[in-house]
């Protein structure tokens, strides 16, 4: 196979056993890999309702036909298991570095399955694959198991690992690789923690072969151009990488403040790209073969390291009204060095704030600390807590929705089948509430990125109030962002690229005869699969909605005034637009048409 190395592994941490089996080569070009492939391969291995954290089931780890090729951001891989935090397929990517590094030891992805009496990670040296104890760095942070299993391995070597969060089993746990590259929603840091399965370290030293080397450096050079030529990838993103939307998304009215009780900050500047850029920036850093170069390399109190993204940005700044930019870099490395998700703590937290602000949570529940918003001291200590999973934090570690719940009021949990929305308000952008309504792994920004057309006006502007052809611009956004979460590219990428592109880079790579349309075709199969997967694992299709404050409270102020989501007018045309039947499940008809009935 070209493209794909057409070998996995299977390592069974019950009985130590670790076999390596050929890829299915009609499964790779119905559901391409990735996203796709994984997702497929985990349904036809697990029943949708086991119990995430049960020994029969299964985590993969699964790169994409770009992965680790010569295609610009081909550096991503998935995560794939059942999702602890919501019950829906989780399927949480991450770039850097790691992905690529598997490739090049000769795999595709990884299934894991069983779970081991001891703690234990995997150490794969090209053909040489074994299971280690993991005793000794059971209970460390990020940076220093990565480091020492360096040390323990070959100073070469990508590591992948869990923090405190995953072993404790966190809901909101992450999977971390390069230290600070994170396969960050769903909680599948938990289910690896479940099987007491701390790391991987991948060393490889293979290249991949493509079908056609000329065809794959003409397509890359042009692919190049565009990417330069484009204001978000050739500039915004380089210049001040993803928070250069903090202030394009406040001023127009739908920066989600104070648990979504306000739609502006009036301190955005201060936690901005710009001033990131100006006060703390260090260095661009870039994942394997990307172009862009969005990551921040930041001062971290008298350290460096990673800095946050726009969504952890807002997370730890705006929606806890908080404008110390300072204290949501501490709070963003704890989160990494706990293996726990960004979005989901700040979101989780700010839940908390709120039901703090209404009088349910009382003071003797706080172990003495603070919980108000604005109040930024309090808030590393806070994501300390929740990963060891102490005191108060214990309750934080479960999610906003069980947190709010508990209390009786899970309406206060802004999220979608219990994954938390990130930093878009959706009244004030009916596309890409629409997306996180139907998204199929909760409330998730990058299912459908509709922030695009309706914000960045790419590929083309689009009225972000308007509900006219919103549900096919949904649709189309959504398969077409399944198809690049499958080939292994960064979703920015389609700043600039479109879905002839990536069919070109699969053509040059596999040898496969994709277009534009059959990318998209994929896509959509590989979305209807999912959502199967989810109504099989009982989530309810009542559950494509979005919190209660967000379809019936107008904002009051701002840009987006008066407005609230407009769900019940998209959503059936959305389903129709899907060949869905009036209350959300697939047909006979459209499940025949992709192949999947």
């Amino acid at each position: 196979m070209y493209g794909y190395t057409g070998k996995y592994l299977r390592i069974n941490l019950t009985t130590g056993k670790i076999n390596v089996e050929l890829l299915n080569e009609k499964n790779a070009e119905n559901f391409i890999g990735g996203r796709g492939l994984g997702t497929k391969m985990y349904m036809d291995e697990v029943d949708p309702e086991i119990e995430p954290f049960s020994e029969d089931n299964k985590i993969l780890f699964v790169t994409g036909p770009v992965t680790g090729i010569s295609a610009p951001a081909g550096s991503r891989y998935m995560v794939v298991t059942k999702s602890p935090l919501s019950g829906t397929i989780a399927s949480s990517n991450s770039g850097g570095f790691w992905g690529p590094e598997l490739k090049f030891a000769g795999y595709d992805l990884i299934i894991v399955e069983g779970k081991s009496e001891k703690p234990v990670y995997i150490y794969i040296n090209n053909e040489h694959v074994e299971i280690r104890d993991a005793a000794e760095y059971w209970g460390g942070l990020v940076t220093d198991v990565t480091n020492r299993i360096k040390e323990a391995t070959d100073p070469k070597a990508k590591v992948l690992t869990i923090g405190p969060g995953g072993e404790n089993l966190s809901l909101i746990a992450s999977v971390m690789n390069e230290k600070d590259r994170a396969a960050g929603r769903s909680g599948v840091g938990a289910v690896m923690g479940s099987k007491n399965l701390k790391a991987i370290a991948v060393r490889g030293t293979n290249k991949v072969e493509v079908y056609d080397k000329e065809a794959l450096m003409k397509t890359y050079k042009e692919s190049l151009v565009k990417i330069k030529e484009n204001g978000v990838t050739g500039s915004g993103l380089p210049t001040y990488g993803t928070a250069v939307l903090v202030n394009i998304i406040n001023e127009a009215g739908m920066l989600p403040t104070n648990n979504f009780q306000l739609s502006q900050f009036a301190d955005a500047d201060d936690i901005s790209g710009e001033t990131l850029a100006d006060k703390f920036l260090i260095k661009n850093t870039a994942c394997y073969g990307c172009p862009i170069a969005c990551g921040r390399h930041v001062r971290i109190g008298d350290g460096e390291g990673g800095g946050p993204e726009y969504e952890t940005i807002w997370a730890f700044g705006s929606d806890l009204g908080i404008n110390d930019l300072n204290e949501i870099i501490l709070a963003n490395h704890m989160c990494n060095e706990m293996g726990i998700d960004t979005i989901s703590a700040g979101s989780t937290l700010a839940a908390a704030m709120e039901l703090y602000q209404r009088g349910y949570i009382k003071d003797e529940e706080l172990d003495g600390m603070k919980l108000e918003f604005g109040d930024a001291a309090s808030m590393t200590e806070w994501m300390r807590k929740t990963g060891l999973r102490e005191g108060f934090g214990d309750k934080i570690a479960l999610g906003s929705y069980r947190l709010a719940e508990s209390y009786g009021r899970s309406d206060l949990s802004m999220s979608v089948k219990k994954l938390e929305m990130p930093a878009y308000d959706p009244r004030g952008v009916q596309g890409q509430g629409l997306n996180y309504a139907t998204s199929n792994r909760g409330g998730c920004h990058v299912r459908g990125y509709m922030i695009s057309p309706e914000i960045l006006s790419l590929p083309q502007a689009l009225d972000r109030f308007e509900t006219k052809d919103k549900p096919v611009w949904t649709k189309i956004f959504q398969d077409l962002t399944a198809a690049i979460d499958s080939l292994g590219f960064c979703l920015f990428t389609s700043f600039a690229l479109g879905a002839d592109d990536y069919a070109e880079f699969m053509n040059a790579a596999t040898g496969m005869n994709f277009d534009g349309e059959s990318i998209l075709k994929a896509g959509e199969r590989i979305y209807n699969l999912e959502k199967l997967y989810n109504l099989e694992a009982g989530i309810a299709p009542s559950e494509d909605t979005l919190p209660p404050r967000l379809l019936n409270d107008a904002i009051e102020v701002g840009p987006s005034k008066g407005r609230v989501h407009e769900l019940g007018i998209l959503l059936p045309e959305y389903y129709s637009e899907r060949g869905w039947d009036s209350i959300g499940i697939p047909t006979e008809k459209k499940l025949k048409e992709l192949g999947i009935d």
